[in-house]
């Protein structure tokens, strides 16, 4: 684990902050800024937790996959093609993860208009900047 992340976090970082552990502030956060009205918060708390309870799946089948990995890596004999194999299909397992991320994402988008969705890009622009004005300050330190 990084310095400074809670347990979990890592471990939740590749389903994005909409749907990671803390997903529910940061999409209030969002649906906020867009002045969402309460049945579009409603549509897109249901999308998200669909996708979470889906996700949840992958997410047991991931560990497994890493289970089984670390079961051929401390045999004996390591076999080169089964590790292999089983690299793609952890790829394969994340790659289904990531399409029903993007899948609610872009559910979640259709609720909101063109300008609420321009507010979250606008708003998510603004963060960019600042992030790059952090780390140039932090670079010359």
């Amino acid at each position: 684990m990084h310095p400074g992340m809670r347990p979990g976090m890592q471990r939740d970082m590749h389903l994005g902050p909409e749907m990671a552990g803390g997903g529910a502030r940061f999409l209030g956060r969002m649906l906020d800024l867009a002045k969402a009205t309460p049945e579009q918060r409603r549509q897109i708390h249901q999308i998200m937790q669909a996708a979470r309870q889906d996700l949840r799946a992958q997410r047991e089948a991931g560990r497994q996959l890493h289970d089984q990995q670390h079961a051929l890596l401390t045999q004996p004999n390591v076999d080169v093609a089964a590790v292999e194999a089983l690299r793609q299909q952890m790829l394969a397992q994340h790659d289904q993860a990531s399409q029903r991320i993007t899948q609610a994402l872009v559910q979640a988008s259709r609720v909101l208009s063109p300008e609420q969705r321009k507010l979250i890009g606008e708003h998510r622009a603004m963060l960019e900047r600042h992030r790059a004005e952090r780390q140039a300050l932090e670079s010359r330190r």
